[in-house]
């Protein structure tokens, strides 16, 4: 009877373990954003997920998740010899999703080691045939240019590339110098250009003005008087007067007047 009872209780044991052994290894669940690869005895079967589905063990394998969701991939480019032979160092992002999961888990090895790869050869291939200056100021024709680059290399792994952006762009600290002192130099430049320009329209203000003096003496000598009360009038003041403009503006006959008029005035009282 002992023996009996235990082949019954086994002859039901054994069938519930290996019910709940193949429930173990059968169900599977996918996040969200995730896509399950399964294969079928070594032959792509179908994508899974999100969400639960089912698998026969030993049968089925799912060699990849492929994430859908926008990934970023920091890249760089290191002593990297631009058209005019200098080098420098590019520091770019990458922003990437998998449009296809069939093709980014069959037909290339590892996807996101080929598209870091893949964006790190076309920057190189792309500094390398453009000149420094157009680098420095053209980093938005940089990116677009990688955008299309990367992204022709990564379609056929159903992947597409979203945008390209490049963080940073470091030369060499001797040329970065020489550039300063280029910038400065050009900038001294334009300020003696603006200041000879204004030279220019301040002598042609002046060439007009002499002309209403030319056959008016009366202007000119109130002129002469304005200029002097404008210099005399502060206590103490010295004003200077070009040997040539004593006799044509008559400033000597005008300074003498005044000064006699200010040794007449009543002195201050103390």
């Amino acid at each position: 009877m002992q023996n009996a009872s235990d082949l019954q209780i086994a002859i039901f044991v054994f069938p519930m373990m290996a019910l709940a052994l193949y429930v173990l290894f059968a169900i599977k669940v996918a996040s969200q954003w995730d896509k399950a690869i399964v294969l079928r005895l070594g032959k792509f079967y179908k994508m899974a997920g999100p969400g639960l589905f089912w698998i026969v063990p030993i049968v089925d394998t799912i060699p990849n998740w492929i994430d859908h969701r926008v990934m970023v991939s920091p890249f760089a480019a290191q002593k990297t010899l631009t058209k005019d032979t200098v080098p420098v160092d590019v520091d770019a992002v990458l922003f990437w999703v998998v449009w296809d999961a069939e093709k980014a888990a069959l037909e290339v090895e590892e996807y996101r080691a080929a598209v870091d790869w893949a964006a790190q050869t076309a920057l190189r291939d792309i500094i390398g045939r453009m000149m420094l200056a157009d680098i420095l100021i053209g980093r938005s024709v940089i990116d677009k240019q990688l955008q299309q680059v990367i992204d022709e290399r990564t379609t056929p792994w159903g992947v597409t590339v979203q945008s390209v952006e490049i963080r940073d762009i470091v030369i060499p600290q001797d040329l970065e110098d020489a550039m300063s002192r280029q910038a400065q130099a050009e900038r001294e430049r334009q300020a003696r250009v603006i200041l000879g320009e204004s030279e220019k329209q301040i002598a042609e203000s002046f060439a007009e003005a002499s002309q209403s003096y030319i056959n008016n003496p009366t202007a000119l000598h109130l002129r002469a008087m304005n200029m002097l009360f404008e210099g005399l009038k502060e206590k103490g003041a010295m004003v200077i007067v070009p040997s040539s403009a004593v006799d044509t503006m008559n400033l000597g006959g005008l300074s003498g007047m005044i000064s006699l008029a200010q040794n007449n005035s009543p002195k201050d009282l103390k």
